[in-house]
Formats: C-alpha cells, structure tokens, sequence
C-alpha cells in the first residue's frame, strides 16, 4: 500500500486518493497519460470502487476525461473562479491541483505619469512597475501589469516575485495588506504579441481584468491583466430570494 493512504486516518480513502493524485499531477507526474482504475487501485492498495469516486471527483472539476473503453486523459487546465472574489491565479491553480509560477519581465520604479490619479498620487511621484508573465504548469496562461505607489510597496523591488500571490508578498514585506477593492472584466480580442506571448491558438480571445486594490480607502495597486479566455472562466452562484 503507497504511504499517502492511512486506514486510521478520519479522512475517507477516495479523499486521500484525491489529495494525492492532485499533488502528483501538480508535479507534472501525468504528462504521459492518466493511470487507468487498475493501476490506481495497485498502486494505492484501495478497492475499485475508492479510486473511481476519487477519479469522478476529478472529472467533475474537469480535470480529466473519463470514456468508456479508453485510459482516461488530462484535460486541458480551464480554471474556474467565483465572481465574488478577486481574480487570484495563484490559489485558483492550487485549488484545482496545478502548479504555477511567474517569469518577472520588469519590476523597477517609474513615474506615476497616468495612473496617479487612480492611485491618488502626483504624476511626478515614484511608484513600482510590475510585469509578470504568469504560467500554469509549463504553459503561458496571463500577463499582468501592476502599478503601486512606491512609498507602500518599495520592498517588492527586493522580493523573489517568481511564484506566489503579490498580495502575500506585500503583507510579509511591505506590512500591507489589501482589504477590498473592485474588478471589472472584459473580453478582447488579442494584438498580435499578446497572442505570440500567451501561445494563444488562432480565433481564441482574451479576458481583460483592470483591478483597484485598496487598503482600507487608500489605493494600492492599480492592474491590468489578460488572461487566456480558453484557460479561465468566472462563476456567479446564487440562491433563491
């Protein structure tokens, strides 16, 4: 029996099934192909029917595509985020078992120019650029850019920015924590170096995600995101009146 599944545990096999497979397709482990139910069941020492509850639990998060008569097969990463909370491509990733990281194309300081009156702050005044070309797994998944005055956020020009959320980074840094803030979403259809950036295939559009971040009422960052619209999708849940 693999190590990752304890009988004593009070969390149920199919879960320990499932916590595990998610770390391992986080790590790349089934690039060449998903294990079919026999291999599952050797290798975690578990009944049949442990390691389909754990697989149709993937599929229904569209993780992987079950057939009847064929190995089952990853599916392409659509990431999904609730519409009441902040566009979070660090957490989304994790929470859906992938791993994810940032090429940092330019962090340095600049003038204000025309986002100072979005940040509340002279045209004159410093604030720290940030451009990040985000992935999930190997592949190109959004590109952000974020403007944040630099007497709050100096400290980032000296942080490793290659994995993680900003937001985090300037909490453990900067001493500031974003309380709220809005988003407004759009779709676009991409100039020709965002697709070259984004790997985009031919007819695919873009999400455009400009955010204000607050601390409290005071401005923190200003951002402008495009993320793959073939890669990410927005879900507004809501209950009877």
């Amino acid at each position: 029996m693999a190590p990752t599944v304890d009988r004593h545990s009070p969390l149920p096999l199919w879960a320990q099934v499932l916590a595990d497979l998610r770390t391992r397709m986080a790590a790349g482990e089934f690039e060449g192909g998903f294990p079919t139910d026999e291999e599952l069941r050797a290798h975690y020492g578990v009944s049949r029917q442990t390691v389909r509850e754990a697989a149709r639990r993937l599929q229904d998060e569209g993780v992987i595509v079950r057939s009847r008569g064929r190995r089952s097969e990853l599916a392409e990463s659509v990431l999904e985020q609730p519409l009441h909370a902040f566009y979070n491509l660090a957490e989304t990733a994790q929470a859906h078992g992938y791993a994810e990281r940032s090429e940092v194309r330019a962090v340095r300081t600049a003038r204000a120019g025309a986002v100072a009156g979005t940040l509340g702050v002279e045209p004159d005044d410093e604030v720290v650029y940030l451009e990040r070309l985000r992935f999930v797994g190997d592949e190109p998944f959004s590109v952000h850019h974020s403007w944040l005055p630099a007497h709050l956020a100096r400290g980032l020009l000296d942080v490793d920015l290659r994995s993680g959320s900003l937001y985090d980074a300037l909490v453990s840094c900067c001493g500031v924590r974003v309380t709220g803030g809005w988003e407004r979403i759009r779709p676009e259809v991409p100039d020709a170096s965002t697709a070259e950036l984004l790997q985009l295939p031919d007819g695919v559009a873009v999400l455009v995600l400009e955010r204000l971040a607050l601390a409290a009422d005071m401005p923190v960052e200003w951002r402008h995101s495009v993320v793959r619209g073939d890669r990410y999708s927005f879900r507004a849940d809501w209950t009877p009146a």
